[in-house]
Parts: C-alpha cells; structure tokens; sequence
C-alpha cells in the first residue's frame, strides 16, 4: 500500500512539473490563463447557473488539454525530428490546429453563457 500511495503522490508531482514547463515555455498558455481568469471571475460576478459552470469548466479543461497535448507533440516531434521535416511541419501544424480549434469552442460557448446577463447589464447600465 506504501508502494502505491508513493507511485500516485510521485504521478502528482510529474504532472505539475509538465503543467509548469507548459507556463513556462508556451507563450499561449498565458493567453489562456488571462483568458480562462477572465471568464471564471465574470461568471462568479454574473452568478451563473451550477449547469453554466459546469460548461464553462469543461471547455476551459479541453483548451488547456489542447495546448497540453500540442506542447507534448511538439516536444516528441523535436526529439524524434531534429532536422526539419515535412511531416514534423505536419504533426505541429496539426496539434496546433486542435488548440485552435478547442478554443474557438470555447469562445462560442463562453458568448452564449456570459453574452446575455453581460448585454443585459450593459443595457441597464448605460441605456
């Protein structure tokens, strides 16, 4: 049992390592961070539905996943492919197109959650 508490302690401690090379490496990661605080400190603001929330923290986790998983390719791609190649060109093109894709979802979905009680606000504070 010592054994496998000290494995998934050891597991924790690998994960943050990768979660803090991705802050301290991928400029777009700070994007997100600006972007994913912005979004939680309106929808606490907006007092949001518990099912609003729950949205909103799915697509927040699948943008970073993306750009976790991007960051990842793109280190494996560089360690296999020193030498620019055309399929490495191909694999980080590729893992950079699912961030963009997850994050353009995560735009529409945080305009159709915020945009309402946001324009509502707008509209009762300056109209």
């Amino acid at each position: 049992m010592q054994d496998f508490l000290r494995s998934r302690i050891a597991s924790f401690g690998h994960a943050f390592r990768g979660w803090w090379y991705v802050l301290r490496t991928q400029k777009n990661a700070w994007i997100h961070a600006f972007i994913s605080t912005a979004v939680i400190i309106a929808a606490l603001w907006l007092k949001i539905s518990a099912h609003d929330w729950a949205t909103l923290v799915i697509v927040i986790a699948m943008v970073w996943s993306a750009e976790f998983f991007n960051t990842s390719i793109e280190a494996v791609v560089d360690l296999a492919s020193p030498a620019h190649h055309p399929l490495a060109k191909v694999g980080k093109d590729v893992g950079a197109a699912a961030v963009l894709i997850a994050a353009g979802a995560a735009v529409i979905v945080g305009l159709l959650i915020l945009g309402p009680p946001l324009w509502e606000w707008v509209l009762a504070t300056f109209f």
